[in-house]
């Protein structure tokens, strides 16, 4: 029977100390619960003595149900001179009612004199006290052994006394952490097979990596090939500095590269959409280049590539991206031959035979745009009109017969103002509509939806929910030609829509209508 790993998350506590990154009780809730569809066995939900939303945190997610994972509290040992009974942060990890524990000591004497400034022998009393209390009220307890490679480096005997120290008094696991990231997998491979020799037997080790030197997932597996039983990590890497150890990559290979089991096991079709959800609550960029679970993870851009992965997918995919719940993406630009015309057109539910003449025409008008400054990779919306006008699945819905806006301002201290006029035929009847925006676009975008609302009621859903402007070459300076990229979704589904000129008013117009256009041939489907 192959080895079991354990998994413990530790994104709600060490992920969130990572720049930009926050999240409410109400969102520490939802993630807990993705995270327990996930099959992770440890969930650390934060560090109630530092803050009262940790403790509300704890309050509410001990009520609730999360099938096997446990929810952990964090916390670190007694300080210096006082009692566990007398320690703050230990009576409050206690009193969260939780069952799981998971405190952190020095493991460096370096840190211990320079930043406890105590002694080496009151550090070790410290671990002992702390994990002894808390396990005599609580069913596990984690010691997260701080620092312990570079420690290790430091004074051998020094770690592994301190190592001994936690398993001695009761721990259930010590987990080496390489909190500055700085070590190589070479390094953490010799240092947990000498900790485990030195230890004796088969002791309980996890490992915490961070990714400083971008060798966190690298670092995590070179422990478990050693031997660890527990991995510690974040979902998508967060964390402070440049993050934790990625816990998404460490499952994926765990479960699928070596041969090992661990908690996302028959549940690690999960993967991807967990990476999303809480990368999407986290309102960061989107995830695309992320190993598994990014968006660009199995796209396919070259022409020869996606003739090849048609043919047959392993030519240029090491795993069925099914397995994490991710899909294979075919991307369309002048790199594309025609293998990549068709099963992109296949995705968005058009066959076009690969002798079909119409795909070439395709290829040569895609190509010829993108010479313009058009770029159909992000604006797949765009696309598909494009390919179902060559293809006469097109029916036009609407014509924009007059534009006009203009931007006014009162005074030099007074605030611009944006109006927009349009005019809008609609099998043969005409509607005028007037708006005013807090720029040219939003003026236009209010005054289409006017016009458009009238004849489609269903436009009132579509919300514009991200608008990008690049310059496409600065040779002419402001005269230069722009991309805009809109972003829309009506709140079933969310679509990209491009738009080039060297009027930028003009290029957000084209995608604004491609957006329009799109909502309305969705819905006729």
């Amino acid at each position: 029977m192959s080895r079991a790993v354990e998994t413990y998350d530790v994104t709600l506590r060490d992920g969130t100390q990572g720049e930009g990154i926050s999240f409410s009780v109400d969102e520490k809730i939802l993630i807990t619960e993705k995270l327990a569809d996930l099959g992770i066995d440890y969930i650390e939900g934060g560090w109630p003595g530092s803050n009262e939303r940790d403790r509300e945190y704890f309050a509410r997610a001990l009520k609730m149900n999360f099938g096997p994972s446990k929810v952990s509290a964090f916390s670190s040992t007694r300080r210096a001179g006082i009692s566990c009974n007398d320690d703050v942060n230990i009576q409050t990890l206690f009193k969260t009612g939780a069952e799981v524990a998971a405190i952190v000591g020095k493991a460096w004497d370096f840190h211990v004199r320079a930043v406890l400034e105590t002694s080496l022998e009151e550090n070790l009393a410290m671990i002992s006290d702390s994990v002894r209390y808390l396990k005599q009220r609580m069913d596990k307890v984690f010691f997260d052994a701080e620092h312990f490679f570079d420690g290790f480096k430091a004074s051998s005997d020094y770690a592994l006394a301190v190592a001994r120290a936690a398993l001695d008094s009761g721990a259930d696991a010590v987990v080496l952490c390489d909190t500055n990231g700085g070590s190589m997998p070479w390094d953490i491979s010799s240092v947990v097979k000498e900790t485990m020799e030195a230890l004796g037997g088969d002791p309980p080790l996890g490992i915490h990596a961070h990714n400083d030197t971008e060798q966190g997932v690298s670092n995590t597996l070179y422990a478990v090939r050693e031997g660890v039983r527990q991995v510690q990590g974040t979902i998508n890497g967060y964390g402070e500095r440049c993050g934790n150890a990625n816990l998404c990559s460490i499952m994926a290979n765990i479960s699928l590269n070596m041969g090992m089991r661990c908690a996302g096991d028959g549940k690690i079709e999960n993967l991807y959409e967990t990476a999303h959800f809480i990368n999407d609550l986290a309102n960061l960029n989107p995830l695309r280049k992320k190993a598994f679970v990014g968006k660009s993870a199995f796209a396919h851009k070259g022409g020869i590539h996606a003739s090849a992965v048609i043919k047959n997918p392993g030519t240029y995919e090491h795993i069925n991206p099914a397995l994490v719940g991710n899909s294979r993406r075919f991307l369309v630009s002048d790199l594309s031959g025609r293998a990549s015309i068709v099963s992109k057109a296949a995705e968005i539910g058009i066959k076009i035979e690969p002798s079909d003449k119409r795909a070439q025409e395709i290829l040569a008008e895609l190509k010829n745009l993108e010479n313009k400054g058009y770029e159909f990779e992000g604006a797949e919306a765009s696309f598909e009109i494009l390919v179902r006008k060559h293809m006469g699945l097109y029916k036009k819905r609407f014509f924009v017969e007059d534009i006009k806006t203009s931007v006014e301002r009162a005074g030099k201290d007074g605030e611009p103002v944006s109006f927009a006029e349009i005019s809008v035929n609609v099998d043969g009847t005409t509607e005028k509509s007037q708006a005013e925006g807090n720029g040219p676009v939003n003026a236009l975008d209010k005054a289409l939806r006017k016009s458009l609302e009238r004849f489609f009621p269903a436009i009132r859903s579509v919300r514009l929910k991200d608008y990008k402007v690049r310059v496409v070459s600065s040779a002419k300076g402001t005269d230069s030609v722009v991309r805009v990229l809109v972003e829309s979704g009506d709140g079933n589904t969310i679509w990209n829509t491009v738009g080039v000129s060297e009027n930028i008013v003009e290029a957000s117009w084209e995608a604004l209508i491609d957006s329009m256009d799109y909502k309305l041939l969705r819905d006729e489907l």
